[in-house]
């Protein structure tokens, strides 16, 4: 009887260790499958957060079709009028290649002579970028019915540029402000002939 006793005892035992050694792995096996749960959801939580980040401060200028470093479409809505002349002759923005290229900054309604820019900081080198002219200190070039046109610096003829009668280097660069008279010369003009250009340029409406 005692031999059966013990021999109960030891199989409980047994039975037990087993049963505790069963929940043990149980427990390690929920305590790491709850690690990873928590591992995939932060990693989850960090791609969503990086994706609403970018969201917000997604570039919506670039989204537009808008220069970086301008403003929002429509912080602001200025007007100036330019004039071109190449060898005497006017170069006419009121065709349809020229127009309306671009929300930012352009020419509208077939009116190749008011320039309008919707956004602060957009420059007249934006302009010309989107309307596939080439403009900088020395040239001047378009693609013309012949093929590329350009007109550049050399010891005969010489490109200028005027702001408000004042005469600068470039114009890339210019954010204009409302009301701003451009001439860009090209040629070998006289001053006189500068000055009938300049007179042209102020007889242009401004065309709001």
């Amino acid at each position: 009887m005692k031999v059966d006793y013990l021999m109960g005892k030891k199989i409980r035992r047994e039975r037990e260790d087993k049963r505790d050694s069963f929940a043990t792995k149980r427990t390690k096996e929920k305590r790491k499958n709850s690690l990873i749960a928590i591992a995939v959801l932060s990693a989850i939580g960090v791609i969503v957060g990086i994706s609403v980040y970018n969201f917000v401060n997604i570039d919506q200028n670039a989204v537009l079709g808008g220069p970086s470093n301008a403003g929002t479409l429509g912080s602001e809505h200025v007007h100036a009028s330019m004039l071109v002349k190449l060898h005497g002759d006017l170069f006419d923005f009121s065709g349809p290649a020229y127009q309306i290229k671009n929300s930012f900054i352009h020419f509208e309604s077939q009116d190749g002579a008011t320039i309008h820019r919707h956004a602060t900081g957009v420059t007249l080198g934006y302009l010309f970028d989107t309307i596939a002219i080439g403009l900088d200190e020395q040239c001047f070039s378009f693609k013309g019915t012949g093929g590329q046109r350009e007109f550049c610096d050399s010891e005969e003829y010489s490109i200028k540029f005027y702001v408000n009668h004042q005469p600068v280097s470039g114009i890339t660069d210019l954010v204009f402000e409302d009301g701003d008279k451009i001439l860009i010369s090209y040629g070998g003009e006289t001053q006189e002939q500068i000055d009938s250009q300049l007179a042209e340029l102020d007889a242009q409406a401004i065309l709001a």
